[in-house]
C-alpha cells in the first residue's frame, strides 16, 4: 500500500487527505503543529462535505517532529511556511519519495525543489476550493488538481497519484506547461483572495458589489499583463477565469480571508507581492496588486495574533 503523507492539517490537507483516505487504497498520514487538528484528526479522521456528497474516513495524524518516511509527501502548507517544513520533508522522502506542491502563489515550488532535487519534486495548483469547518472538518467546491509532468523514475509514482485522486473524486491532470497552470491560479488567487480579506465578503457576494468588483478584475488583469511580459500563457482569460471561479465557489469564505479572521499571516506575499515583483522587473504597472498588497500587509499586522501553526 502506498504510503502518503500530507504536510499540514488545514483545509487544502484535509480535503486532499480525506479525498485519498475514503477508498482505503492508500495509508494517508497527516502532520502538522496544530493540537487540536491532530487530535481531532486521530480522533474521528477527516469530515468532508462536498454539497452533494458527504463522507468520513480515517486518516493518521502526527506532530511534525515525528512525520514518517513516506512514498509520496504531499506539501500543502501555507507558502510562507514552507522552510519550516522543507526538514521534515527531506527526512520524511529520504528513500528516494516523490514530493508534490500543492501550494498557492510563487516562491514554495523551488524552494522544495532546491531541498530534495528537481527531479523528486511536482508542483501542481488546485482549482477547488476548501473552507475548514473546525479541526478535521472541511467543506469542498469542486474543481481539479493539475500538476506539471515528471520525466524522471519519480514519475511513475506521480502518475499513480494522479490516477488514485481521480479514482476518489477529485480529477487530476498532469499538464507540461506547469508555468501556464500557476500563473492562472495566480491571477484567480490575486483578484480573490485579497478582495474577500478585505471586505469580510464570500467569493460569490463580491460579485454584487461594484467597488470590489472592479478591483477583482483589475487584479486578475494586471497579473495577464505580467504573465504576457514574461512570455507565459494564460490557459484563459484571467478576468473571465476570477469571475469564473468567484461564481463556482461563492458560498466559500477565501483561504486569505479565513487566515484574516483567525489573526494569522496570510499569502499575500507569495500571491500580489510576487506580481508586484515581477512587474517591477518586467516594468508593467499594477497599481491594483500593489494596493491590495499593502492594504492585505496593514490589515495582517492590525489583527495579527502570536504563534501560527502549520495549517
Amino acid at each position: 500500500m502506498t504510503r502518503v503523507l500530507i504536510f499540514g492539517t488545514g483545509a487544502m490537507a484535509c480535503a486532499l487527505g480525506g479525498t485519498l483516505a475514503r477508498r482505503g487504497a492508500t495509508e494517508v498520514t497527516l502532520t502538522g503543529t496544530w493540537p487540536e487538528g491532530l487530535l481531532a484528526l486521530r480522533r474521528d479522521g477527516v469530515h468532508v462535505d462536498r454539497g452533494d456528497d458527504a463522507w468520513s474516513a480515517p486518516v493518521q495524524a502526527v506532530p511534525l517532529a515525528e512525520a514518517p518516511p513516506a512514498d509520496v509527501s504531499v506539501v500543502a502548507v501555507k507558502a510562507h511556511q514552507t522552510a519550516s517544513v522543507v526538514p521534515f520533508v527531506v527526512r520524511s522522502a529520504a528513500a528516494g519519495g516523490l514530493v508534490v506542491s500543492l501550494q498557492n502563489g510563487l516562491g514554495p515550488l523551488a524552494t522544495l525543489q532546491a531541498a530534495v532535487g528537481a527531479g523528486r519534486v511536482a508542483g501542481g495548483v488546485a482549482t477547488f476550493g476548501a473552507t475548514l469547518l473546525g479541526p478535521g472538518r472541511v467543506r469542498v467546491f469542486r474543481g481539479e488538481v493539475l500538476v506539471g509532468r515528471l520525466d524522471s523514475a519519480a514519475g511513475i509514482a506521480l502518475l499513480a497519484l494522479a490516477a488514485e485522486l481521480t479514482a476518489a473524486g477529485l480529477p487530476t491532470r498532469l499538464v507540461d506547461d506547469l508555468d501556464s497552470a500557476v500563473w492562472t491560479k495566480l491571477a484567480v488567487n490575486c483578484a480573490i483572495n485579497p478582495v474577500t480579506a478585505l471586505s469580510g465578503l464570500r467569493n460569490g457576494a463580491v460579485l454584487g458589489d461594484p467597488r470590489w468588483l472592479h478591483l477583482l478584475k483589475e487584479a486578475a488583469a494586471e497579473v495577464g499583463a505580467v504573465a504576457r511580459a514574461r512570455g507565459t500563457t494564460l490557459l484563459a482569460d484571467p478576468v473571465e477565469q476570477a469571475l469564473a471561479v468567484a461564481r463556482a465557489t461563492a458560498d466559500n469564505h477565501s483561504s486569505m480571508l479565513q487566515d484574516v479572521e483567525r489573526g494569522a499571516a496570510t499569502e499575500i506575499d507569495a500571491m500580489c507581492g510576487a506580481v508586484v515583483r515581477e512587474a517591477r522587473r518586467s516594468g508593467v504597472p499594477v497599481p491594483v496588486n500593489e494596493y491590495l498588497y499593502e492594504a492585505v500587509k496593514a490589515k495582517e499586522a492590525a489583527g495579527r495574533r502570536p504563534a501560527s501553526t502549520v495549517a
